[in-house]
């Protein structure tokens, strides 16, 4: 342990007295480590962002919609889910807790008095709060005598409140949706945006009322979002609707599914798996120049290890060993690319930071510690594994011709 002390106060000690040189050869690990660092942080905070995001939906929720391709669209013959689909889920697929089916409802402008906004109009039930994970912060949320009635309500989210200019608390107004005119019951809590697309620029009117006022009421292109009773049992059931739902439409055995069940997380899972890709192929890229750097360090050391042959000499005349020689000049590498490392990492974070900033509405950037930990780490290594060479050179000098080298 001694011996390993020393040889550590001898590496800094050699890289002190050479502090530009040192700075210089440490650049090609410290740029590398930097560009990962930023990478990461960026994509991790971005990443972070999205599960926020969509941790409100539940994990414990699906979601049924018809698959349409290019000839569906083309021909105009566009598959769309039946009534009876809702149906087979709501009374025969066992493990279903909530049904509520959405639709679109393309019904133009939003008014208030003088002022107008385009939000997203939604036709649902009152299943939907449970099932979208959506909460009212004034009044109360869509309920099925609402449905049933077909009664005019609508429940609005805080940006289309905020479009309007409406009151603070804006239950009791009437708004003019289209042509019609709508009671606004409840105020949506604020969820902000997904990916640049805000989750309170919409609106919620009855189901009944909607297919009604878009001219759908036999069959609307709509989607179905139903939540599963026990979350250990979602793959179970996913496999149950799937096959209530081929048996409502008919398809026979061997035919493709002209639907698709998702879960409400899948989004989030999908992106998780680009992001680790992306950050695995840059990562990857800028790690040349971790590899740059490594063999600038060996190049340097080489050189070291020749201006410092007489000083090799003597300390083996005193007594070093090999092993001695051998780690104070692994030390020294991996000191250098250390360092590089550590400056890398820090210059990374705010290198991140300043990305992130710089772009509106984006979230802040974010390195787990491991990753730190990590990139410090391989840092060290890699001047361990480019030092081999020139302390390996440095520990097998003859100590009688190194004391005669000029």
């Amino acid at each position: 342990m001694n011996a390993f002390g020393e040889a550590f106060r001898a590496a800094l000690a050699s890289l002190n007295a050479h502090r530009l040189r040192s700075f210089l050869t440490t650049l090609g690990i410290l740029i590398g480590t930097m560009a990962v660092i930023a990478v990461v942080s960026v994509l991790q905070g971005f990443s972070d962002s999205i599960r926020d995001q969509f941790s409100d939906l539940g994990s414990n929720s699906l979601t049924l919609e018809a698959l349409n391709d290019q000839e569906n669209f083309r021909t105009g013959r566009i598959n769309t889910l039946s009534f009876e689909d809702i149906e087979v889920l709501r009374y025969r697929v066992p493990g279903v807790e909530n049904v509520a089916p959405i639709i679109v409802a393309q019904l133009g402008a939003v008014s208030w008095k003088t002022r107008n906004t385009v939000p997203q109009i939604l036709g649902t039930t009152e299943e939907a709060q449970s099932t979208l994970g959506v909460s009212t912060f004034k009044g109360r949320f869509l309920t099925a005598s609402d449905d049933r009635g077909g009664r005019r309500v609508v429940v609005i989210g805080t940006q289309v409140r905020d479009d309007l200019k409406m009151p603070t608390d804006p239950v009791g107004e009437f708004v003019l949706v289209g042509r019609e005119w709508f009671k606004v019951v409840g105020l949506l809590e604020k969820r902000g945006d997904i990916l640049g697309f805000s989750q309170d620029n919409r609106m919620f009117i009855p189901f009944s009322v909607a297919r009604s006022l878009t001219g759908t009421f036999e069959r609307p292109y709509m989607e179905v979002s139903f939540t599963v009773a026990n979350l250990a049992e979602l793959g179970q059931v996913r496999e149950r609707a799937t096959r209530a739902v081929r048996s409502s439409r008919k398809l026979r055995a061997g035919a493709e599914d002209d639907f698709e069940i998702k879960a409400a997380d899948s989004f989030v899972k999908q992106f998780n798996q680009i992001t680790t890709t992306a950050t695995a192929v840059l990562a990857g890229i800028v790690g040349i120049s971790l590899l740059v750097g490594g063999i600038g360090i060996m190049n340097i050391m080489l050189v070291s290890v020749t201006e410092r042959t007489r000083e090799i000499g003597i300390l083996k005349a005193l007594g070093a060993t090999r092993r001695d020689i051998l780690t104070q000049f692994l030390l020294e590498a991996a000191l250098l690319s250390l360092l590089g490392g550590l400056i890398g990492i820090v210059l990374g974070l705010l290198a991140g930071m300043g990305i992130a900033a710089m772009i509106p509405d984006f979230p802040p950037a974010n390195v787990p510690i491991w990753v730190m930990l990590a990139a410090a780490g391989f840092s060290a290594l890699v001047g361990v594994v480019f030092g081999i060479a020139p302390a390996s050179k440095a520990a097998s000098l003859d100590p009688i011709e190194a004391l005669r080298y000029e």
